[in-house]
């Protein structure tokens, strides 16, 4: 075990003695206190804990609530990763405000239980099986690599959400402002407005309209789960247009 090893474990387990010792001396405040009494004696013993929780990661590595969050992410890439871990690992409240500031923001790869929920439902997206039972509250760490153009994104995500129109609309102009670059599903549900059909709009262009949108699993292998990209701003003709076509020339 390293210096650096040692000195995190010792501070973790002083933290414990601490909190065990606060807990200890809370049981003669359970049978007699009033209510107020026994919440504030509970006041130190949550703080205690949540240091104890920040502490398992050391303060060189990260040391603000967001990059701790960061870290644990990356130490357990594709796992599926529960809020509650978050905010054991982080030490606040709205960690979640922090995981959309990395993903948003940072350019981190982070789904969420919802979005992963709403591309099965599609049923086109295909959706890792180890992902099929993420709740709501889940998160996971798509890939370890951070997109740096993320932010200048989000400024184009935020203003095109703000807009009137259809969601469908919303997503092609997005993609559009986007042709060649990888496009996360987070990303197109935060331009929907968080409405749950962005999946089956982004279909429907692909499909419907002819625009060429790929995916790992309809025509680019090599992209990440969750990866939506444009690959030229040229549409094909409509799917009904073409039919109607055919129809004619017969």
């Amino acid at each position: 075990m390293n210096k650096t090893s040692r000195q995190k474990k010792g501070h973790s387990e002083s933290l414990r003695r601490k909190v065990e010792d606060l807990v200890r001396n809370f049981e003669s405040e359970l049978l007699g206190g009033d209510l107020r009494s026994k919440v504030l004696a509970l006041i130190p013993i949550f703080h205690g804990l949540r240091n104890l929780g920040k502490s398992f990661i050391p303060a060189e590595y990260a040391s603000a609530a967001r990059d701790r969050i960061l870290y644990y992410l990356r130490r357990y890439l594709h796992i599926i990763i529960n809020g509650d871990e978050l905010l054991v690992i982080s030490g606040i409240q709205e960690y979640a405000r922090r995981v959309r500031e990395l993903r948003v923001q940072f350019g981190w790869s982070i789904a969420t239980g919802v979005t992963v929920k709403e591309m099965r439902e599609d049923e086109e997206e295909e959706v890792p099986a180890e992902f099929s039972d993420m709740r709501p509250s889940d998160y996971v760490l798509l890939n370890d690599i951070q997109d740096r153009d993320a932010s200048h994104r989000w400024h184009v995500a935020n203003a095109l959400r703000k807009e009137h129109g259809s969601v469908r609309d919303k997503i092609l102009k997005y993609l559009r402002a986007n042709i060649g670059q990888n496009v996360t599903n987070e990303e197109l549900r935060y331009v929907a407005g968080d409405k749950t059909e962005w999946a089956r709009r982004v279909r429907e262009l692909r499909t419907e309209h002819g625009w060429p949108i790929v995916t790992k699993t309809t025509g680019r292998p090599e992209l990440g789960i969750g990866i939506y990209v444009l690959e030229a701003d040229r549409q094909s003709p409509e799917h009904g247009v073409l039919a109607a076509s055919v129809y004619e020339l017969t």
